[in-house]
C-alpha cells in the first residue's frame, strides 16, 4: 500500500542523518500478519530467497528488460555512472561502526548494494546516469499489534535528465511495479516457512 511520505520522514531512522541531499520519491508498507518486532532478520532472509525476476509477472519482466536494454545500449549503467564512479557510495558517508553492519550480508541478486543493517532498518543504494537510489526498508508497529515492512525510495537525480526520467517511469513504478513487489514481498512473508 502507497503511504504519504511522512509516513517515511516521521520516523526515527538513522537513514535520515546521511540523506539530506535525496528526496523521498514513494513510501510504501508490505503487510507481515503475525510479525513482531523482532522479526526483521527473518522478514530480510525470506525477500533475499525469494528474489527471482523469473517469477515476477510478465509485463514487470518486459519493463525491466527494455529498461537495461536502454541502459546498456545509452550506457546508463556502466561502472563509471555507478557507484564509485558518478557518485560516491552512501556507505562514505556512514562512521565505521554503522557502514561495518553490512560487510558479512548475503550478498544481493538484485542490482542493489547493501548500505547497512540494523535490527529494524536496513538501506541499499544503486546509482546510475539517471539517479543515485537508496532502497531503506524499515521494521515498524502496524496498527493492528504487530509489525509491517516499509519500503522508502530516497533519490537523488541526474539533472534535468534524471528528473525527467524518475516523470516518465512513475506511472510504471505505481501501476506495474510496485503492485507486483507488494504481492511478491507479502507473498515472501507468508511462505518464509518453506522459503527459509
Amino acid at each position: 500500500m502507497r503511504l504519504p511520505k511522512s509516513a517515511h520522514a516521521e520516523q526515527p531512522w538513522r537513514i535520515h542523518e546521511f540523506t539530506r541531499d535525496f528526496r523521498i520519491e514513494d513510501v510504501w508498507s508490505f503487510r507481515t500478519p503475525g510479525a513482531g518486532p523482532d522479526d526483521f532478520p527473518v522478514m530480510l532472509a525470506a525477500l533475499r530467497v525469494a528474489y527471482d525476476t523469473v517469477k515476477e509477472p510478465a509485463v514487470v519482466r518486459f519493463l525491466f528488460a527494455v529498461r537495461w536494454k536502454l541502459g546498456a545500449l545509452l550506457g546508463w549503467d556502466t561502472p563509471k555512472a555507478g557507484l564509485g564512479g558518478r557518485v560516491s557510495s552512501l556507505r562514505d558517508r556512514l562512521p565505521d561502526d554503522l557502514a561495518r553492519t553490512a560487510d558479512g550480508a548475503a550478498p544481493c541478486s538484485d542490482p542493489f548494494t547493501e548500505v547497512y543493517l540494523l535490527d529494524r532498518e536496513a538501506a541499499r543504494e544503486l546509482a546510475n546516469r539517471t539517479v543515485h537510489d537508496i532502497m531503506h526498508l524499515g521494521w515498524v508497529p502496524a496498527g493492528d499489534g504487530g509489525y509491517e515492512l516499509r519500503m522508502a525510495a530516497l533519490v537523488k537525480p541526474n539533472g534535468l535528465f534524471g528528473r525527467l526520467y524518475m516523470a516518465l517511469i512513475a506511472p510504471f513504478r505505481y501501476w506495474i511495479v510496485y503492485p507486483a513487489l507488494t504481492r511478491q514481498w507479502e507473498r515472501a512473508w507468508r511462505d518464509r516457512a518453506l522459503l527459509l
